[in-house]
């Protein structure tokens, strides 16, 4: 069982051109963290706005630090992280869409959890359309790699143990995939990783997520991170799909040359082979390093 020293938390909010909404969320927070039954700090990031956010941010007293320039919202994070204080972070979006509420409701399983997540799979959700089916495919991506079932891949409500992520700190991007990545780095790792059902609302202020843009950097960086810590996750069914195909061409081959195997079959058959010793090799690799 930790003390209450070593459950303060910094609620890190990252800010990007968010001065419809901050003043709100701000309130909320302070209201929702005056009964909180751990010592906290609230820290707002500002990713160099230029809509006053900062103003607003500066007038309610909160700590803050200022991006000269707009650097992403994992960069936000990253300098918010480095700047605290405590043993544990929080993280909450500065746009409303996140109920403050539930980071008491979080803060209940920082005893037996490394990372604790709000899962986006309440009762009232409200994720755009146009986002959903990529947001599956993402997520069964990371499920795949992860070996778990994944609730909410990218969820920005979560409680996290300051000293596990900054393990990962020099391989988290700077941009959105901050959250993807530090979820499948930590359930890869075998982090005790909980999943609370939250609700999700509407946002106040325009998105910044491009849809076709994110999610195809989503899909990469995803791809990336499972070549870092499970390559063979990737080479193995690549591998298989290759020999598949070499002995699919076998019939074909015989066919058109009257040999069992031509120049085509033998090239798909040895390149599976040589991508399954590379997939061996980097997994080999993997594991002493991480050894």
């Amino acid at each position: 069982m930790e003390n209450q020293s070593d459950k303060a938390i910094t609620i890190i909010i990252p800010a990007y051109n968010e001065a419809t909404g901050i003043e709100n969320v701000l309130n909320r927070l302070k209201s929702t963290l005056s009964e909180a039954p751990f010592k906290w700090e609230l820290l707002v990031v500002d990713d160099g706005s230029s809509d006053g956010t900062s103003e607003i941010v500066q007038k309610s007293g909160i700590r803050t630090i200022r991006h000269s320039e707009n650097r992403g919202y994992g960069a936000a994070l990253k300098t918010g992280i480095r700047s605290s204080n405590t043993p544990w972070f929080a993280i909450i979006d500065a746009d409303g869409t996140y109920p403050e509420d539930e980071l008491i409701h979080l803060s209940e399983f920082m005893d037996e959890s490394d990372m604790i997540i709000g899962a986006r799979t309440g009762a009232s959700v409200h994720i755009p359309l146009i986002r959903r089916p990529a947001k599956a495919f993402i997520t069964w991506l990371a499920g795949y790699v992860s070996s778990r079932k994944i609730p909410d891949l990218n969820s920005g409500l979560r409680i996290m143990r300051k000293e596990a992520v900054l393990k990962y700190i020099h391989l988290l991007p700077d941009g959105f995939s901050f959250t993807s990545t530090i979820s499948i780095a930590m359930l890869v790792d075998g982090y005790r990783v909980k999943y609370v059902p939250i609700n999700y609302h509407h946002r106040k202020g325009k998105s910044k997520i491009r849809p076709v843009y994110d999610t195809l950097n989503f899909m990469s960086l995803i791809v990336r991170t499972i070549m870092y810590f499970r390559p063979l996750r990737v080479f193995f069914p690549f591998s298989i799909f290759l020999f598949l195909l070499g002995i699919l061409v076998l019939p074909v081959s015989f066919y058109a040359t009257g040999r069992i195997m031509d120049s085509s079959s033998t090239i798909l058959l040895m390149s599976s082979v040589q991508v399954l010793a590379l997939g061996l090799l980097a997994e080999v690799v993997v594991r002493r390093t991480s050894s």
